[in-house]
């Protein structure tokens, strides 16, 4: 590195995400932590939920992000371990390990960021720290008391027990993992929380990391584009610049964008919209259909976390036999560009606690669409499920039937032959096909058009029975020929 690059590197804070099972305490732990290190003045500037937030300790800085808890919105949870440099997991020490707790330990483990255990509501009475140090054992998690390297603190959210130790080791690790960024770098950051206010507008969280942002910048994500008007830190107070590891609400985007998108800086808007439309369009081509049938979605949600989760639901359903390509997926009520869209591509319109303004409804009445709203994830994800499945093409499977031994040839003319024969293995039926072996090869194939048995017609002879056919086929057969006879069944073979 050039001595000119190591002058505009700078040390940042560390960016630090709670994890989790639901009600171990994580948000009660960061707000004993706002308790703690932010003073009255400044907290009576932070009037709602926010979803990231800074404190000092030390002198130094730390960003805190605030990740969903709820059970469906895993996805949230883990966009939140991507964009943090130091991850809490948070376990209960009179509850133990959870099923979200097991989940929140995969997603630090893929992101590779270093892990402190922190033991909460150890005030309780049947608090057992130790017993959950063992437990974790079992996880592969091997605290420090255990012999391990991960640093595990006792904590209590209500008595503020262990909250200066857990700070001091975020400083500790940041000291030694030594975070530094070039300041002379376009702003990049994560989009970590995004929605339509009513009275605002667009707003959007973003935690920076790398550069400068400042009032006036043009940024966009894949699904939006904006110029920055308003910037405010996480008391709710303007600023006019942002550096990493500063979380920061943005006023300016065009439209909602996504949870978890990386947003980036342009010299304009034009730009902007045509590098990332390029982007955009190249990403769509990366879903590899190859050979297999697909099916188009336009989603539209709620919230920017809805969105996520859902698309993570869509991509645990079996893809092997057709794929699932969403198109578009924004924030908002269904509209008429949806509907468009959604004709054009032929796709499935589906709304998750959105519905679809007049305008959409008579558009789509008109044009013969179907828009289907859910309320539930797991119900939206059956529907798309299915859509798929009547996606995937039939499959030809031979069912073979039995053997007839050839004993006798009546008839041979234009029709065909009448030919007498006995069922040596399993059934032949009336229409079936036949494979038509001489001396265990190969020779020819044909269809039984007729089946008699004793003089009558019959649907079909079992085993060890004697019979008469009309065959039909490419070659003449001969006596002591071996018929094959087969039907072919038509099937869907499901997703998997």
């Amino acid at each position: 590195m050039s001595e000119k690059d190591d002058k505009n590197l700078i040390n940042r804070s560390p960016v630090v995400v709670i994890l989790g099972h639901v009600d171990h305490g994580k948000s009660s732990l960061l707000e004993a932590i706002k308790d703690l290190k932010i003073t009255s003045k400044e907290s009576g500037g932070i009037t709602q939920h926010i979803a990231a937030y800074e404190i000092e300790h030390q002198s130094k800085k730390i960003t805190f992000v605030d990740t969903p808890g709820h059970e469906a919105f895993s996805a949230m949870r883990s966009r939140g371990a991507k964009v943090a440099d130091i991850a809490i997991l948070v376990i209960a020490a009179e509850e133990g390990i959870k099923p979200q707790t097991k989940e929140a330990i995969k997603h630090i483990k893929e992101t590779g960021i270093p892990m402190i255990v922190a033991l909460n509501k150890v005030d309780k009475q049947q608090a057992d720290p130790d017993r959950v140090k063992r437990e974790l054992i079992s996880e592969d998690v091997l605290v420090e008391s255990m012999g391990g390297k991960i640093p595990s603190i006792n904590t209590s959210a209500e008595t503020k027990q262990g909250i200066t130790d857990l700070l001091e080791m975020i400083l500790l690790i940041s000291e030694m993992e030594n975070f530094q960024v070039d300041i002379s770098e376009d702003p990049r950051g994560i989009i970590i929380e995004s929605h339509l206010d009513s009275n605002r507008g667009i707003t959007t969280t973003v935690i920076m990391q790398e550069g400068t942002l400042k009032v006036g910048d043009v940024i966009g994500t894949f699904s939006a584009v904006g110029k920055v008007k308003v910037m405010k830190n996480f008391q709710g107070k303007e600023v006019k610049e942002a550096i990493a590891s500063n979380p920061v609400t943005i006023l300016g985007f065009e439209s909602v964008p996504d949870v978890g998108e990386e947003f980036r800086f342009f010299l304009n808007t034009e730009e902007a919209k045509k590098e990332l439309g390029k982007e955009g369009s190249e990403l769509f081509q990366k879903v590899d259909t190859g050979d297999r049938e697909f099916l188009n979605v336009i989603l539209k949600a709620d919230v920017s976390g809805s969105l996520e989760a859902i698309e993570e639901v869509l991509k645990a359903i079996p893809q092997e036999k057709a794929v699932i390509k969403v198109l578009k997926a924004e924030v908002g009520d269904i509209n008429d560009s949806d509907i468009k869209l959604a004709k054009a591509s032929e796709s499935m319109i589906i709304g998750f606690r959105v519905k679809a303004n007049p305008i959409a409804r008579k558009l789509a009445l008109r044009e013969r669409l179907r828009i289907v709203t859910f309320d539930v994830i797991y119900q939206l994800a059956e529907a798309v499920a299915q859509a798929l499945g009547k996606k995937v093409a039939h499959e030809i499977v031979r069912k073979n039937l039995g053997k007839l031994k050839v004993l006798a040839i009546f008839k041979t003319d234009k029709n065909g032959q009448i030919i007498g024969g006995k069922v040596i293995n399993g059934e032949i039926k009336r229409g079936a096909s036949l494979d038509i072996y001489r001396d265990e090869e190969k020779v020819g194939q044909g269809k039984i058009a007729k089946l008699q048995k004793e003089k009558k017609e019959v649907g079909e002879v079992g085993k060890g029975s004697e019979c008469g056919m009309l065959y039909k086929g490419d070659i003449e057969v001969q006596e002591d020929d071996i018929l094959e006879a087969y039907v072919e069944e038509s099937y869907k073979p499901g997703l998997e």
